[in-house]
């Protein structure tokens, strides 16, 4: 993608999003930099995890919840389908089926 795809790109922001302005090209390992302002402003360190989602054409990086899905618990997690859901949750989803 050229410098002005990448700018009108940068300008079509999905709702709510707010744009930096700051385009990062991909290297040849396919990595991106996320810029410093951003890594502070979201309390991202050195081998932080995030989460990589899509939504239509818009890439989203999040950090990953450590809390059920369903009822914001924070123990006794177990993954399902590559969200966390509590133990509790998993009991009430199987009584309904």
């Amino acid at each position: 993608m050229g410098t002005r795809q990448a700018i009108r790109a940068a300008a079509r922001t999905p709702r709510r999003a707010t744009s930096t302005g700051i385009i990062r090209h991909i290297d040849e390992l396919g990595r991106i930099v996320i810029p410093i302002e951003i890594r502070k402003r979201f309390g991202l360190g050195e081998k932080d995890p995030l989460e990589i989602s899509v939504k239509d054409e818009t890439i989203l990086l999040s950090k990953p919840q450590m809390a059920c899905v369903f009822c914001g618990q924070k123990n006794a997690l177990e993954e399902y389908r590559g969200r966390c859901v509590c133990r509790s949750c998993i009991g009430e989803l199987a009584a309904q089926t």
